[in-house]
């Protein structure tokens, strides 16, 4: 009989390959820096190692899994038509901040100016729900509205982000290549899905996989959704307050 985690491991290559996780670009889109996880074809087209993916998969769940542990916070980005629907999905799943539209300049390295206007959205929403913009004229409330309505595009996912992230997620690091500075000038740890044109050496937890197909990044994502899952139900509960810190 054939061993059981042997065969699990064929069967996770084969989904991975079903979902289109392993095809990459030509050479002239090759970075060196990422031909250790790819494989050339007679074609001239640089597939992804599979085999690599998988590896590194497992690395960037057990941090991830730790992460989530010890109560820390993940900031999701994904702007890319195939990954924005599952990077909000996922974050809103389980209380965490995300960018899928335009990621802001000084998100990470200025956020106490983004969070006065995360502050003002809160406001604004409170007062439009509340009833409070009847008292203004048509046209006030036209302007109130128009406000709201670009400070909900531009901060929506961020809206629970009360301090700094503890990680930055991202899918295609090509693409978010502003948030990654961010986030190395701070020394927020990253974890990238990333394909054969980017620099995995700028990332602490490279996931090499195909990171603008929809069902790759799914995929991908959905196995980390469960780990998250997983390490959410293992987590410790947080400590009962004291008599003394009810009393205050």
């Amino acid at each position: 009989m054939e061993n059981q985690e042997l065969t699990k491991e064929k069967n996770i290559l084969s989904e991975m390959k079903e979902k289109g996780v392993h095809y990459g670009h030509k050479k002239s889109r090759l970075n060196p820096k990422a031909e250790y996880f790819t494989i050339k074809t007679p074609s001239g087209i640089y597939l992804i190692n599979l085999e690599e993916t998988k590896k590194s998969l497992e690395k960037a769940i057990d941090f991830l899994k730790e992460v989530v542990k010890e109560g820390k916070q993940i900031l999701f980005v994904g702007t890319g038509g195939g990954a924005k629907g599952k990077i909000q999905s996922l974050a809103e799943k389980f209380g965490f901040a995300y960018v899928n539209e335009k990621w802001l300049g000084g998100t990470l390295t200025n956020f106490q100016t983004l969070k006065s206007r995360i502050d003002h959205l809160k406001e604004l929403e409170q007062q439009r729900e509340s009833g409070e913009w009847e008292k203004y004229t048509k046209k006030e409330k036209s302007l109130l509205e128009k406000e709201y309505q670009s400070l909900q595009k531009k901060f929506a996912g961020l809206k629970e982000m009360e301090r700094v992230p503890d990680v930055l997620f991202v899918v295609d690091p090509n693409l978010h290549s502003t948030a990654l500075r961010e986030a190395k000038r701070i020394n927020i740890p990253i974890v990238a899905i990333l394909d054969i044109d980017d620099d995995p050496t700028l990332i602490d937890y490279p996931i090499p996989a195909n990171d603008s197909a929809r069902s790759a990044i799914e995929y991908i994502l959905e196995i980390i959704e469960k780990a998250i899952e997983e390490a959410k139900k293992e987590a410790p509960l947080a400590p009962e307050k004291t008599i003394a810190e009810n009393i205050e």
